[in-house]
């Protein structure tokens, strides 16, 4: 991730729809770490969602959603920021991707422990880029933004899936 050029203070790049949405809501200004805070944005709506328990496929359907609507949105808004590849600012990739990772886990089991390690294994994965991640950056606009994250998401979900089944075989149930 890049960092923005100085110019692009102008409240009015930073008040287009796309740019916007992109940064969610401007969180995505925050330093340091403005991945973290895009992700860490995720959690009251996936806490909310668990709470509310809808079926597995509406949660799927509204992240799948998310995540589609998140190409144009992604391209648009890093035109909009100069043209870089994957400005820093842009950060409906994390928020988009960090609930993906959760859907390995029933909503039920969602415990505060069980979404910290989800949103931790989710961060390592995203900043490391392992394999196939980094490759992934290389796709074309919003969807080389996008896809690293899917990629990272998945890595995270498989490591999380691989803990809590080691966690629920031994009879331990997180807090």
């Amino acid at each position: 991730m890049n960092n923005e050029p100085s110019d692009l203070t102008k409240p009015a790049v930073w008040g287009h729809p796309a740019v916007l949405l992109a940064t969610v809501f401007w969180i995505g200004r925050a330093r340091p770490a403005p991945g973290t805070w895009g992700s860490a944005a995720a959690l009251p709506i996936i806490t909310a969602l668990s709470f509310a328990q809808f079926p597995f496929f509406i949660e799927c359907a509204f992240w799948l959603a998310v995540c589609c609507i998140g190409i144009p949105i992604c391209t648009i808004a890093s035109r909009q920021l100069g043209g870089q590849k994957d400005p820093s600012s842009i950060i409906l990739d994390e928020f988009a991707a960090m609930p993906l990772v959760l859907l390995v886990v029933p909503s039920q089991q969602r415990t505060w422990l069980v979404m910290l390690l989800a949103f931790l294994l989710f961060r390592l994965f995203d900043i490391t880029k392992p394999p196939p991640c980094r490759q992934l950056e290389n796709l074309p606009d919003g969807l080389g933004i996008m896809a690293d994250d899917w990629a990272a998401a998945g890595l995270a979900a498989c490591t999380l899936f691989a803990i809590t089944t080691l966690m629920h075989s031994y009879g331990w149930t997180a807090p």
